[in-house]
C-alpha cells in the first residue's frame, strides 16, 4: 500500500498497478482505489488497509424501525425515507444511517422468519419454521378432514361453478377413508355425506373405514355444528378442534389439500390457474368444461388410484392399501343402518294423518303409511334434502321407511321459478347497484369530493315527495278504526261484535217506499248477519 501511495505522490501511478495489487491481495480494483483514497485522507489507514474504523456505537434495529418495516411492509428504502423526515423534524437534527447501513442491520438483526413476517405477517413467518413431525400411530388412530375449493370450473345446470371436495383421511396410512363433493358451498350435510362414505366399508366405500379414536378438524361452524357433534359422539368418536389459523397441526389432510391440485386439477379443462397468454388471462371461449357428475367420477377414480397405486415418501415404498392391510389394528365396524340413522338431523315427533306426516308446511306421504293414521313417528332429514325424510319408531327406534314430498313440482317447474328468481335477483341487483353508484369530480388539489350529478330543487321535491307517499302507503292499517256498530235489531256474531266501536249506531240507511215488487233501491250496508 505504501508503494502505491509513493507512486500516486510521483505521478507514475497507473490502472496497471492497482491490477497487479488487487490480484495480489484478492481483492477488487474499486477496493484498492477506495483503500487509497482513505489513505490520502489518513495516513493511519495505510498500516492496514480495509479495517473499519471501531466506535462505540454501531446501529441496531430498534421497536421503531421494526414498526416501520410492519408498517411498509418490508419496503427498506420506505423505511429510510421515513426515518430522514423524522430526523428532519427534529431540533437539532438526528442522526440516520445509510440506506446500506439499515439494510446491513436488518441483515444481522432479524432473522428471515422475522423479516418475513414484517413483510408478510405471520402466514409468511411460518414459511421458515421448524415442525415436528407427529408419530404415524396405528389406522383409525386419528383422521384428519377439511374443505378445499377446487380451482376448477365445472358445469352444474349451465352455470360455471368450481366445486368443494370433503373428505376425511387417516393419518397413519394416508388413505383417503371419505368424501363428499358439493357443487356449491359445503355445510353440515357435506361433512354428514362425507362421514357416512368415510365410516362405512362396504361397496363402494371399502376396504378402508370404520369408526376412528379421533377427527382431528378445525374451528368451521359446519364441522363444529350441533348435528356433526352429535353424529360423531353417537358413533364414539373423540374430537380435537385446532386453534384458529393453525393449518399445520392438521398436515395430513391440508398436504392432500395441495396435492389433489398439482396431481390431478391441473390437467382438467377448466383449471382456473393455468397460465394463459395475453395481460389478462381468461378462459378460452371454446373450452369445454366437465359437468358435474363427469367430474365427480373422474375425483373418485383418482382417489382409487391415491389409495391402491400412489406411494407416498413416508410410507416407505408402501401403497395406502399396502400399509392399511399391514397394520394388524382390529377394526370397529357400524351397521350401514345405525349410520344413516346417526349421521341424520333429528326433527321430533309427528302425528301420521290421512294427508301423510305435516313438516315444515309440507305434507310428505309414502305407501308404507297405508293404515297406520294416528300414529306417533319420529322424524330424521338430512340436512337441505327437502324433498325426501326418513321415518323411525320413536320408542324402539326402527326405522320404517323414507317418506317424499306429496306435491313435488316437476323439472320444468322447478326450471322455470329458478329463471324468474335469477331474473328478480339481477334486476334488483342492476338497481342497487345504480342506487350506491357515486360518482365524484376528478381532484388535482387538496380538497374535499365534490360529487357529481346535480339535483334541481323541484326534482329533490318531487322525488322526497314520492318516497314519502310510498312510505305512509306501507305504514297504513286497514283495520285501524274499527267499523261502527251495527243496528240494534241486527243480530250480529259475537266474533264481528267485539271488531266494532262501541257507542256508535250505523244508522239504517234504507228507502221509505220501496218498490212493492223486488228489493229495496238502496240496499242498507250491513256488517253482521242480516235477520
Amino acid at each position: 500500500m505504501r508503494r502505491l501511495l509513493a507512486l500516486r505522490a510521483s505521478g507514475a501511478l497507473t490502472a496497471g498497478h492497482v491490477r497487479v495489487a488487487a490480484d495480489a491481495l484478492g481483492v477488487s480494483e474499486r477496493t484498492v482505489w477506495r483503500w487509497l483514497a482513505a489513505a490520502g485522507r489518513d495516513e493511519a489507514a495505510a498500516v492496514e488497509p480495509g479495517a473499519r474504523a471501531q466506535s462505540g456505537e454501531r446501529f441496531t434495529i430498534t421497536p421503531e424501525v421494526r414498526g416501520l418495516l410492519a408498517l411498509w411492509k418490508g419496503n427498506v428504502a420506505a423505511v429510510h425515507r421515513e426515518l430522514t423526515a423524522r430526523a428532519a423534524r427534529q431540533s437539532p437534527p438526528g442522526c440516520v444511517p445509510s440506506l446500506t447501513t439499515l439494510h446491513r442491520a436488518l441483515q444481522r438483526d432479524l432473522d428471515p422468519g422475522e423479516r418475513a413476517g414484517l413483510a408478510g405477517g405471520e402466514r409468511a413467518a411460518r414459511k421458515h419454521d421448524v415442525f415436528l413431525s407427529r408419530p404415524r400411530g396405528w389406522r383409525n388412530q386419528v383422521w384428519e378432514t377439511d374443505h378445499v375449493q377446487a380451482p376448477l370450473l365445472v358445469d352444474v345446470e349451465g352455470t360455471a361453478r368450481r366445486p368443494w371436495i370433503t373428505w376425511f383421511t387417516d393419518c397413519a396410512t394416508n388413505a383417503i377413508t371419505g368424501l363428499a363433493v358439493s357443487p356449491g358451498y359445503p355445510s353440515r350435510e357435506s361433512v354428514l355425506a362425507a362421514l357416512r362414505s368415510a365410516v362405512l366399508r362396504e361397496d363402494p366405500y371399502g376396504p378402508f373405514g370404520g369408526r376412528p379414536e379421533k377427527v382431528r378438524m378445525d374451528r368451521g361452524k359446519d364441522f363444529l355444528s350441533a348435528m356433526v357433534m352429535t353424529a360423531l359422539d353417537l358413533l364414539d368418536v373423540g374430537v380435537e378442534d385446532l386453534p384458529a389459523y393453525t393449518p399445520h397441526l392438521k398436515g395430513t389432510v391440508e398436504g392432500l389439500n395441495r396435492a389433489v391440485e398439482s396431481m390431478f386439477l391441473a390437467g382438467l379443462p377448466g383449471y382456473a390457474r393455468q397460465p394463459r397468454p395475453g395481460k389478462r388471462p381468461s378462459r378460452p371461449r371454446d373450452e369445454i368444461l366437465l359437468g358435474f357428475e363427469e367430474f365427480t367420477a373422474r375425483l373418485l377414480e383418482w382417489v382409487q388410484w391415491w389409495n391402491t397405486s400412489h406411494r407416498p415418501p413416508p410410507l416407505g415404498g408402501k401403497t395406502p392399501l399396502e400399509a392399511w392391510q399391514a397394520d394388524p389394528t382390529p377394526l370397529r365396524d357400524v351397521p350401514a343402518t345405525d349410520v344413516w340413522t346417526f349421521t341424520l338431523e333429528d326433527a321430533g315427533t309427528r302425528t301420521l294423518t290421512t294427508r301423510g306426516i305435516r313438516f315444515r308446511t309440507r305434507d310428505y306421504v309414502a305407501a308404507w303409511m297405508t293404515g297406520k293414521t294416528g300414529i306417533r313417528v319420529q322424524v330424521r332429514y338430512m340436512p337441505h334434502h327437502d324433498h325426501r325424510i326418513e321415518i323411525f319408531d320413536p320408542v324402539t327406534g326402527r326405522y320404517l321407511g323414507p317418506a317424499d314430498l306429496a306435491d313435488q313440482a316437476t323439472e320444468e317447474q322447478v326450471s322455470a321459478v329458478r329463471r324468474v328468481r335469477a331474473a328478480r335477483t339481477r334486476r334488483l341487483r342492476k338497481d342497487l347497484e345504480a342506487s350506491q353508484r357515486e360518482r365524484y369530480a376528478a381532484a388535482t388539489e387538496p380538497g374535499p369530493p365534490r360529487r357529481l350529478g346535480t339535483l334541481s330543487a323541484a326534482e329533490a321535491s318531487r322525488q322526497l315527495a314520492q318516497a314519502t307517499e310510498s312510505d305512509l302507503s306501507q305504514l297504513a292499517l286497514p283495520d285501524l278504526i274499527p267499523p261502527a256498530a251495527p243496528p240494534l235489531d241486527w243480530r250480529t256474531p259475537p266474533s264481528l261484535a267485539t271488531r266494532a266501536a262501541p257507542g256508535l249506531p250505523a244508522a239504517t240507511t234504507t228507502d221509505p217506499d220501496p218498490a212493492p215488487d223486488g228489493p229495496p233501491a238502496h240496499p242498507p250496508h250491513r256488517t253482521g248477519d242480516a235477520p
